[in-house]
This record gives structure tokens, C-alpha cells and sequence, in this order.
């Protein structure tokens, strides 16, 4: 085969699922969010953040759940149980926000190999969209 069918074969070729494995800033407080494979599925815990960074050892104070709410949010899952869907996106995961204390229902896309479009639903159509960019 010539490099050009090649070429052409692999540019409609559904992205791998572990496209989205790495690290990622966030679109807003320039988050660093490490995803990793958890199991069968991806999970994705905060590494830092803006606000982490002015204020270290900040707790998840938000959290519906009083007996979490001492937890350091440096550390903290944020995303777990994404299962893979055709094309490499991920759905059926949780996306927890320790802004307001609330889990939403995920779903991650790649967009290419360096960026990636976060959804989240308090349930359709309530939904927030974030593009997040991979970290070198």
C-alpha cells in the first residue's frame, strides 16, 4: 500500500479509547486533572489547580456529604466510571464539582489527541460543556 492510502485510512479511523489517558487543564481554574485507567473503565483524579495553589490544603467543604467534607481536594477523584462507546468517547460516568458539591452524569469525547470535550448533566437538557487541553 502507498503512504498516501495509508494516510488516508488512518485519518477516519475512530480515535483509541486511551486517547483521553494523561494529563489535562481544565477550561476553567486551570485544573491539572490526571485520568487513568481504573478497571475496565477511566477515572480522574485533581492534581492542582488555581485555587489549590492560593490555598494549599483546601477541603472539600461543599460536599453534600458532611463526613467528606474534611477530604483534600488535591488528590480527590473527580471523575470515575466512564465506560468506553464507539469512536473512543466515554459515557456513563460521573463527573463530581466541588464548587457546588454535586455529581453530575459525564460523558468525555476526544476531540484529536490533545484536546477533549467534558460534559456534564444534572439531567438532560441541563447540561455544562468543557473543552479541556492535554498537558505536555
Amino acid at each position: 500500500m502507498s503512504l498516501l492510502i495509508i494516510s488516508a485510512l488512518l485519518a477516519g479511523a475512530p480515535l483509541a479509547t486511551d486517547t483521553v489517558i494523561g494529563r489535562w487543564k481544565t477550561e476553567t481554574h486551570n485544573a491539572i486533572v490526571e485520568i487513568t485507567r481504573c478497571g475496565p473503565s477511566i477515572c480522574g483524579k485533581i492534581l492542582t489547580s488555581d485555587a489549590l495553589r492560593a490555598n494549599p490544603g483546601m477541603k472539600d467543604a461543599k460536599n453534600a456529604d458532611a463526613k467528606l467534607r474534611s477530604r483534600p481536594i488535591e488528590g480527590m477523584m473527580m471523575l470515575s466510571g466512564f465506560k468506553p462507546d464507539a469512536d473512543g468517547v466515554w459515557s456513563n460516568g460521573q463527573v463530581y464539582n466541588a464548587e457546588d458539591g454535586r455529581t453530575y452524569s459525564g460523558k468525555i469525547t476526544p476531540l484529536g489527541a490533545n484536546q477533549l470535550k467534558l460534559r456534564g448533566c444534572v439531567f438532560f437538557p441541563l447540561c455544562k460543556t468543557q473543552t479541556w487541553t492535554r498537558v505536555r
